[in-house]
């Protein structure tokens, strides 16, 4: 997992990367692609908020979104 200023300098070395944030920082995450000239760039977005979740919850989730990571990471 990568912030956005990460995977935008992996990209730039055409290194694949996935972001994944939760629906709170989705403003953030979009703004920070558009100013950096990767605007409509792809994130994996998940809900808000995580901090809360049980270890095993976490786990849960977290599976939910591998198939979209891995897409992610293709592209």
């Amino acid at each position: 997992m990568c912030s956005v200023h990460d995977t935008i300098e992996f990209e730039k070395r055409g290194i694949p990367a996935a972001v994944i944030i939760t629906q709170a920082f989705r403003k953030a995450a979009v703004f920070q692609f558009k100013s950096k000239g990767m605007e409509g760039h792809a994130y994996v977005e998940m809900p808000h908020p995580v901090s809360n979740l049980s270890t095993e919850d976490m786990r849960t989730l977290t599976l939910k979104y591998a198939d979209d990571v891995a897409r992610q990471l293709k592209e």
